[in-house]
């Protein structure tokens, strides 16, 4: 939840109506060349997250959205599965507006995928396809007693910058998947313990659910 709202709200800075006061986080602000509609600030750096702000006009003022996994958890959305590794598809069946963040795992189906565009599916969405990569090498039948033609949760996000370059500049589901395994060993070096799953040891999603990777990632 803690990953999915703070980049929620990293993704909508284009729509901030006011300049905002930020303290330096690490470095100074740096003013960089202006346009007529955005003036973008920054970047402010803690450790190796490095955030710019973008100032405009408020172009969605007053709405509001909820994160995918918000919306899976309250049931105004559904995720299915459709037998292809490279596509999903998603329905609103609410009344709200739902941001759908690139990266974002869904966990189930016949096996973890990962969302690789942003969009806001706006209400009573109706069925659409969306662009997946598999992020669980071998799987392709129901996992325990998850459901396999639908995905429950939504509750993490791809972090690493070389498994999203992988989905989205090379297009290669093979590149992405050697990449997530590269990703669980630099998790299970950080933490000192394998994070691996044994229920399904390629599962990026359940990598990130090792209790010490939690540990870790709230520290």
């Amino acid at each position: 939840m803690k990953t999915n709202l703070f980049s929620f709200v990293a993704a909508l800075v284009l729509t901030i109506a006011a300049p905002l006061a930020l303290a330096a986080w690490g470095g100074h602000a740096v003013q960089k060349p202006q346009t007529d509609d955005y003036r973008l600030e920054g970047p402010f750096t803690q450790g190796n997250l490095s955030v710019f702000l973008i100032h405009g006009k408020d172009r969605i003022k007053g709405q509001t959205f909820i994160t995918l996994q918000e919306a899976l958890i309250q049931k105004k959305v559904i995720v299915r599965e459709t037998r292809s590794v490279n596509e999903l598809s998603i329905e609103n069946v609410s009344g709200e507006e739902v941001y759908v963040q690139s990266g974002d795992i869904v966990k189930g189906g016949q096996q973890d995928r990962m969302l690789v565009v942003d969009l806001i599916l706006p209400p009573h969405s109706g069925t659409i396809p969306i662009a997946a990569f598999c992020v669980e090498n071998g799987r392709w039948s129901q996992r325990g007693t998850e459901a396999v033609t639908v995905f429950s949760s939504s509750s993490n996000s791809v972090a690493s910058r070389e498994v999203k370059l992988a989905a989205k500049a090379k297009s290669s589901q093979g590149e992405v998947w050697r990449e997530v395994a590269a990703a669980q060993d630099k998790l299970s070096a950080n933490v000192g313990n394998r994070v691996n799953n044994t229920t399904s040891p390629t599962s990026f999603q359940l990598a990130l659910e090792n209790k010490e990777v939690e540990a870790n990632a709230d520290t």
